[in-house]
């Protein structure tokens, strides 16, 4: 049968009605670290070899919205170049990408409700670098269409794109994992290398 035949032949038992219950595992037991502890791994330390893992690139975005409580007018779109993002599951299709809980955009994507996830191609690195920084106009010069269900900036050139809606939210440390449905993908024409980011440079 081989290895696939056997995962799809388990996949059907579990959905059929003879497969037992599956109980749920006991959550582990969560603290907080107490001011009086030291963190167990300097964090230049921890960047230093975490850096060793190269990762591919996106830039988060989302539609402008009219709902913004500091004005009254309608706000710009909203964008911030990410590394830490996943594909998660096929069934529901799900992705994910981790946020600082700092970040000034991402009060702006959550009103949103909608974001398009913009996977940059090789070629790419001055735009990431225009979405990294924080207080500037991050879409002044910046070429893009609507996402076809969010609305949300689809940028020009880039390798692939993924139009979600905000599916959960959970806190990890210092950074929040955003979760999001997808409701549209698609991929550019070509065969164009990733924006690679390793031992913080990009490849």
């Amino acid at each position: 049968m081989g290895h696939a035949g056997m995962a799809a032949a388990a996949v059907r038992y579990l959905r059929s009605a003879d497969a037992p219950p599956v109980a749920a595992l006991p959550r582990p037991e969560l603290r907080c670290v107490g001011e009086d502890e030291r963190a167990p791994i300097p964090q230049a330390e921890f960047r230093r070899v975490l850096g060793n893992f190269a990762t591919g690139v996106v830039v988060v975005t989302a539609p402008a919205t009219t709902d913004d409580p500091a004005t009254s007018s309608p706000s710009s779109p909203a964008g911030f170049a990410c590394q830490s993002f996943s594909s998660l599951s096929l069934d529901p299709p799900l992705i994910a990408f981790m946020v600082g809980r700092t970040s000034t955009t991402w009060p702006r994507i959550a009103r949103a409700g909608v974001f398009c996830v913009n996977v940059l191609s090789a070629g790419q690195g001055e735009l990431c670098r225009g979405f990294a920084v924080s207080g500037a106009d991050k879409f002044a010069g910046v070429t893009y269409d609507a996402a076809p269900v969010s609305g949300s900036p689809r940028l020009a050139g880039t390798l692939a794109w993924i139009d979600c809606t905000i599916h959960a939210v959970h806190t990890g440390g210092d950074h929040l994992i955003v979760v999001g449905r997808v409701d549209a993908l698609g991929t550019a024409d070509g065969d164009a290398a990733p924006l690679l980011f390793h031992k913080g440079r990009f490849l």
